[in-house]
């Protein structure tokens, strides 16, 4: 059952810049039947399903989170959206296209960008792919220019034109990719696993230009991802699926209220060996001077608990911390798996 608490009123796929209702999509898996042999040996086939029964939509200028583990069915429905793949049964439409029957007429409106695919030639600078690309998509030399000056200032990509795209690191590749993928100033772009493989400062230097991008265009983003600081920096809404279902659809503030269980207590006292002992708090770690606290906060308030740590200890510091995203969706999925 889909837990759905990002309810907008009900728009028409006309209002909607991505409008997905009932999307399918299966494929046949083939195994060999262990009882024949030889060359002419049969083989079994079934039906697997990558995407099963979706529905999701997009409003202009959200930046959502389509997240889940190894083959939920992710990537697949990015191919549906995207016209690489045609969906099995149920209807789509992205800005007003279907995309998988009007891929041409669609192209010119999304940008696509796989984190292990590039949208530059090896062998050519930056700046000759960009014009490259101008010119498959057939733009007007004058808004060409001005839109690529300006993905050029938010990317900051200038001293990077003059060199040969195979001369990239991957984190100015991906920059360069996702300002090659803008330049016909699409309203959609489609990420899937846009920091894939980034060193820490490449994937900070990446979300803050997809905000910025999001400032400067109002571009909606539709974004893959198994790194939670990528949700976190970058999307406002998550949603959830496995094994091609939807299991939760919800703004990213109310995933982190609703679904955070626990609190991290962080404290350091005079006592060299400080013992804390409460039903409702587990003791994470303990070291000379210091604890670190699990609290459930459905059952006790913080408040309690802090005032129990100062009667009981001589503070020296003290820290809250909320739970991570990431230990949120596990637990998600861990209850999916073994519901209560």
């Amino acid at each position: 059952m889909v837990v759905s608490l990002y309810r907008k009123e009900k728009q028409s796929m006309a209002q909607s810049i991505i409008d997905v209702q009932g999307v399918t999509r299966t494929f046949k898996s083939y195994e060999k039947d262990a009882s024949s042999k030889g060359w002419f040996s049969r083989k079994k086939s079934h039906l697997l399903t990558a995407v099963g029964d979706l529905d999701l939509v997009l409003q202009s200028g959200e930046k959502v989170a389509f997240i889940g583990p190894n083959g939920a069915g992710k990537s697949t429905t990015l191919k549906i959206l995207s016209g690489l793949l045609r969906p099995t049964s149920g209807i789509a439409e992205v800005c007003g296209f279907v995309p998988w029957e009007q891929t041409r007429q669609l192209a010119a409106h999304i940008g696509l960008v796989f984190g292990q695919r590039s949208h530059l030639w090896p062998a050519l600078s930056v700046e000759n792919s960009f014009d490259l690309l101008a010119k498959i998509y057939g733009l007007e030399e004058k808004a060409y220019q001005e839109q690529r000056d300006k993905l050029i200032d938010v990317f900051g990509i200038e001293k990077l034109l003059p060199q040969l795209a195979r001369t990239l690191s991957l984190g100015q590749r991906m920059r360069c990719d996702i300002a090659a993928a803008l330049l016909h100033q699409p309203e959609v772009l489609f990420l899937d696993e846009p920091t894939i493989g980034l060193d820490v400062t490449a994937k900070a230097l990446l979300r803050d230009h997809l905000n910025v991008l999001a400032r400067e265009f109002e571009t909606t983003i539709l974004l893959t991802s198994h790194d939670a600081d990528d949700v976190e920096k970058i999307c406002h809404r998550v949603v959830l699926i496995d094994h091609g279902q939807k299991l939760l659809d919800t703004s990213l503030i109310n995933l982190q209220r609703d679904f955070t269980h626990f609190k991290t207590l962080r404290i350091a006292t005079e006592e060299r060996d400080p013992v804390f002992v409460h039903e409702h708090v587990a003791m994470a770690e303990r070291g000379e001077h210091r604890l670190v606290l699990k609290v459930d906060v459905t059952h006790i308030e913080m408040e309690k608990v802090v005032s129990l740590c100062l009667e009981k200890f001589k503070l020296l510091d003290i820290g809250i911390e909320d739970m991570p995203l990431e230990e949120i969706i596990k637990t998600i999925y861990a209850r999916k798996a073994c519901p209560l």
